[in-house]
């Protein structure tokens, strides 16, 4: 399949686009840095919320260990969201992470990818090559640009939905597991994941219950 995708035809992208960065306004050529290729990642954070999608906040955890092994492959990793660049860089901080994050409240770069929607817009959004009659505000997603030798800048290709699961560890890891994802039985695929925080509050709260009963957390030991 990744044979197949590279030859897709690629569109240059003519917007000019400039996002809010931790070091000032950069314009979408300015992110890709000292690389030619750039991966962005659709974050969804709406400008009201106070934190990130906890879906696309599970999907960014595996991001935070590959930003330099993609960078020696000539290919800058960035996150992309519609809310106030300040209230990101402190849910960024909470979380530990630490790839670029671009702020696009002032163009259309989110809705041009056709991952934000206006609510009115929300109802038959166009989303994953597909219409859908309920979509939310925000969707995520990853698109993938190349810098030219002249400067411009072309969208080669994006996933959206599903299409982002290859690139989440912590989820092709279970994948190998007896019970896989586990997730039969839930109101929807996704509905078990929570932000690490939340789970890391689960852990410390099961250990104080457990201290509480003189019992220790241990390995299991293996079967047979």
């Amino acid at each position: 399949m990744a044979e197949k995708r590279r030859p897709l035809p690629w569109r240059k992208v003519d917007k000019k686009y400039r996002f809010d960065a931790e070091g000032g306004t950069v314009t979408l050529a300015q992110a890709f840095g000292d690389c030619s290729q750039l991966l962005a990642y659709h974050f969804m954070f709406h400008p009201d919320w106070d934190a990130g999608c906890k879906s696309c906040s599970f999907r960014a955890d595996g991001y935070n260990g590959v930003v330099e092994h993609l960078r020696s492959r000539d290919v800058r990793l960035v996150a992309t969201f519609r809310g106030p660049l300040s209230k990101l860089l402190d849910y960024r901080d909470r979380m530990g992470w630490c790839f670029p994050w671009l702020s696009s409240p002032g163009n259309s770069f989110n809705y041009d990818s056709h991952v934000s929607f206006d609510p009115e817009q929300a109802g038959g959004a166009r989303y994953n090559y597909r219409r859908l009659e309920d979509a939310a505000e925000e969707l995520p997603g990853l698109s993938a640009f190349k810098k030219g030798d002249n400067g411009a800048v072309y969208h080669s290709y994006s996933t959206k939905a599903r299409g982002l699961d290859p690139n989440n560890t912590a989820y092709q890891l279970p994948d190998l597991a007896p019970d896989g994802r586990n997730e039969s039985g839930l109101p929807y695929p996704m509905d078990r994941v929570r932000r690490r925080e939340d789970n890391q509050d689960s852990a410390r709260r099961q250990t104080i219950v457990l201290a509480g009963h003189g019992r220790f957390c241990r390995a299991s030991p293996a079967p047979g």
